[in-house]
């Protein structure tokens, strides 16, 4: 399907741009990586006579395929004040928000935009619209299987403050792994995901450090009778999370993947040298151990008597997380900025989850790109900081109405002495800086495949997703128009 024309390489690259949009270029990912790379190579030269547009669009491409184009190109679009147009900043604009969306919501919103362009390929078009019907057909019936566990655990009916956020965790984690191939790794981790976020709920409003004791001296006993001595509502949801490790186990198995296991041993001993710091939402917390003690089962040369015990340890780190939250909310501390986002940088969740994408994604994730990851590459401390700051921006009014542990705009606020005004306005150039990390440390050469990355800028896609209007897990009203877009409404053909 794809023609090399030498003659006007600028035609590659805008029907490049093309299939990208429409979320089709996974059908054509080493033709087009030769095109660019030959096209960047050996024709630089041509964007000399493109117009702003043009230059845009071939600017856009080369940049999300890691080729490192520089700004200069833009140069002759500025006013006499070296001032972009006024077009020029309301296009890039536009490229920024369907940059920050997640893929399947990007292919689907510009599905609508290519249908009324005059020029549009009706062929093309018609291929667009199948496929995205072809995938999200498979990711309802992964919406499905997430349901029934919703529904087999009585969650609704023993937990009254139960929130049914079962999809909006598997978005999540789709945003992360939106190809086909990784099915089995969106199921699992989005049942992982739905007693973590009732773990979450349950410690902010119901918790104390009596009963989190209680749950830690259970998990040490590793042993269902043990249950019996916790609360009724704790109860019902650690029940659940034993089940579903035990289809980590089984299924984590059965990868081999052995040399992943000692870069999960040191995220567990990042997590228990950092257990005595509270920090931020025991949602992501609880989703860091969990998926860590799922990484380390991805070895088949682990014994069940070891897994277990590998169990074991994850879920009492668990549960002394839900213990420092809540004890530093009890003693009213609150630290300064630094102090909150250093610990915030070491117990991510998306460090865990980027972790287990990495072992979920086969051979091309090596033993160098574990060494890289555990280094904490300015990437990850970039996607970090954005989820971090984002969730504290939308949610922290909310979360001090509940006596909730200071966020980190709180932390800010008390330690440069600003109004909530001024440090949102600081907060935004922080964001600002983050993503261009992200967009930097994308370009070639990099450390580990490009495809790698991708998961990178996948989260801080979903973080914009959720939390770009107001938090949108705890408040589904902000995405609902987002998530059918995705997952629900085929595109009419």
């Amino acid at each position: 399907m794809l023609m090399a024309s030498a003659a006007d390489p600028n035609e590659n690259v805008k029907f490049i741009d093309t299939l990208l949009r429409l979320g089709l270029s996974y059908q054509f990912e080493n033709d087009i990586e030769n095109q660019l790379e030959s096209i960047f190579n050996s024709h630089q030269n041509y964007l000399n006579d493109l117009d702003l547009s043009s230059t845009s669009i071939v600017f856009r491409v080369f940049r999300q395929y890691g080729f490192k184009m520089s700004c200069n190109v833009f140069e002759k679009f500025k006013d006499a004040d070296g001032k972009l147009k006024g077009t020029l900043i309301d296009d890039v604009r536009g490229m920024q928000t369907i940059e920050q969306m997640p893929p399947r919501l990007a292919a689907r919103t510009y599905i609508s935009f290519y249908e009324e362009e005059d020029s549009r390929d009706e062929t093309l078009l018609k291929f667009a619209k199948l496929d995205f019907n072809r995938v999200q057909v498979l990711h309802k019936q992964e919406i499905n299987q997430i349901t029934r566990f919703w529904d087999k655990n009585n969650f609704s009916s023993e937990l009254s403050y139960a929130r049914e956020r079962y999809v909006e965790a598997y978005t999540w984690i789709n945003a992360l792994f939106d190809e086909t191939r990784y099915t089995k790794w969106r199921i699992i981790v989005s049942k992982i995901l739905q007693p973590i976020s009732l773990l979450d709920d349950t410690f902010d409003a119901y918790g104390t450090p009596q009963e989190i004791q209680r749950l830690i001296d259970t998990l040490k006993r590793w042993d269902t009778g043990a249950l019996d001595d916790l609360q009724d509502y704790t109860k019902v949801i650690c029940k659940a999370v034993l089940a579903v490790f035990d289809e980590i186990a089984e299924e984590a198995s059965k990868d081999g993947r052995s040399y992943g296991v000692p870069y999960a041993k040191d995220s567990l001993r990042l997590i228990i040298n950092s257990s005595h710091f509270p920090h931020h939402s025991c949602f992501k917390r609880i989703v860091d151990i969990l998926i860590q003690a799922n990484r380390e089962l991805s070895s088949a040369r682990l014994t069940r008597a070891h897994e277990k015990s590998l169990l074991l340890d994850s879920l009492i780190q668990l549960a002394n997380y839900y213990h420092a939250e809540v004890k530093w909310n009890y003693d009213g501390y609150v630290p300064t900025f630094e102090e909150d986002m250093s610990v915030a940088m070491k117990t991510s969740t998306f460090d865990v989850l980027m972790t287990i994408a990495f072992i979920g994604m086969g051979e091309m994730a090596g033993i160098e790109a574990f060494e890289w990851l555990r280094k904490e590459p300015k990437i990850m401390s970039a996607v970090n900081f954005i989820g971090r700051l984002m969730d504290d921006i939308v949610s922290h009014k909310f979360e001090q109405l509940r006596e909730h542990a200071p966020s980190g705009i709180e932390c800010y606020m008390k330690q440069h002495s600003l109004s909530e005004e001024e440090t949102l306005g600081d907060f935004k150039k922080l964001l600002e800086d983050a993503w261009k990390d992200v967009n930097e440390e994308r370009m070639r050469p990099t450390a580990v495949p490009r495809n790698l990355l991708i998961r990178h800028l996948n989260f801080a896609r979903v973080s914009y997703l959720f939390y770009k209007h107001g938090d949108g897990f705890t408040n589904p009203e902000y995405v609902e128009d987002d998530i059918p877009a995705m997952f629900l409404d085929p595109i009419s053909i």
